[in-house]
């Protein structure tokens, strides 16, 4: 099962996110300060938690997300994610030096500081809007659309225009025969679209542990990637998909029963798995060339990252360095001293003269 952090900013009419693309009216604008989405894979059915962070000016907007198979859609669990940046979080260690350096005495100072109901379904339309739901904040609506004219049309319906990149993006799914999870993303109070929203969660039919990154080719910046793997093994992407190398912030297993983290035992069956953490960066997004694919490691190698907290050595709560040259001055000057006093009692006693004395006179 996969888990994922990606962080961008996107703003209107239409920029991709990690796993989906935002879509507002040409007079609004909208970013995605985080998107945080945990996804699960038990060989034949995928789940998606996802949570956006969002602020800007629009009163609505569409967030677009292909999908393999069709999709059903409920709200999902925000400690989710709580739990999963704390079993994933680095540690730190302490680390020491024995010279001062600038921000030690006596330099700079003393101490130390740390680094709805569903429509009916209209078989053999362009767009079969397949189930609409009004959940939370969110009007969702799930679509089987056979080409992009056809997702265009339903967008327009709803007051969204559907740019040309965007269409060209998603001719890969529409190719695959792929269908769409496509979320109003409107506020309660008919305001604009501000802070952290209530999560979703999707589930898909899937025979393979995929997670759809095209859309991101559609960044008008770089982006940053993070996946969360809990499975039976540490996990991989098979490919970079145009991106810099993933690199392993943490790798080890996991037992949700023993803190207990409930949210994730929710979403393992209350079994042990094996966590990987992944970064991924991606300088040039247009670069993108799939959907990343993930595979079990050759061997379960744990890692966990580790921040160093630079601290000066003490002995006693006293600068080893001042301690160590206080010694050695005092060494200087007693060893001298020392060495005098030594010689003194080595020194040989010389026995006195012998008294002569004179013969008697006779």
């Amino acid at each position: 099962m996969l888990v994922s952090l990606q962080v961008g900013s996107l703003i209107a009419p239409a920029y991709a996110c990690g796993c989906g693309a935002m879509v507002v009216n040409r007079n609004s604008q909208v970013a995605v300060d985080r998107e945080t989405s945990a996804v699960g894979w038990d060989g034949r059915t995928e789940q998606i938690v996802m949570q956006l962070s969002v602020r800007g000016n629009a009163p609505d907007a569409a967030w677009i997300m292909p999908v393999p198979h069709r999709a059903t859609v409920e709200l999902g669990d925000a400690a989710l994610f709580s739990e999963l940046s704390a079993i994933t979080a680095p540690v730190t260690e302490e680390r020491h030096y024995f010279w001062p350096r600038g921000k030690d005495w006596p330099f700079s100072g003393s101490g130390n500081s740390a680094g709805d109901s569903a429509a009916a379904p209209k078989p053999g339309a362009p767009v079969d809007v397949v189930g609409r739901e009004r959940l939370g904040p969110f009007d969702v609506a799930r679509l089987a659309a056979t080409d992009p004219e056809a997702l265009e049309s339903w967008l327009k319906e709803n007051g969204f225009e559907l740019p040309d990149r965007l269409a060209t993006a998603l001719n890969p799914y529409v190719e695959q025969r792929w269908e769409y999870v496509a979320v109003r993303l409107a506020p309660e109070n008919r305001g604009t679209l501000s802070g952290t929203l209530e999560p979703l969660r999707l589930r898909f039919a899937s025979d393979r542990l995929v997670y759809p990154m095209r859309l991101s080719k559609l960044a008008a910046t770089p982006q940053s990637l993070g996946l969360y793997v809990l499975a039976d093994h540490r996990m991989e992407p098979r490919d970079a998909i145009g991106g810099r190398p993933p690199k392993v912030s943490y790798a080890g297993r996991v037992d949700p029963a023993e803190e207990p983290y409930e949210a994730l035992a929710a979403v393992t069956g209350d079994k042990p798995v094996f966590v990987t953490a992944i970064d991924q960066y991606f300088p040039s997004p247009e670069r993108i060339d799939g959907d990343h694919e993930l595979r079990a490691t050759a061997e379960d190698t744990p890692y966990r990252t580790v921040r160093y907290r630079d601290a000066l050595l003490t002995w006693g709560g006293m600068p080893a360095w001042l301690l160590t040259l206080l010694g050695g001055a005092v060494l200087l000057v007693a060893l001298p001293l020392f060495l005098v006093v030594r010689a003194r009692r080595r020194r040989p006693v010389l026995p006195p003269p012998p008294v002569f004395t004179p013969p008697p006179l006779s």
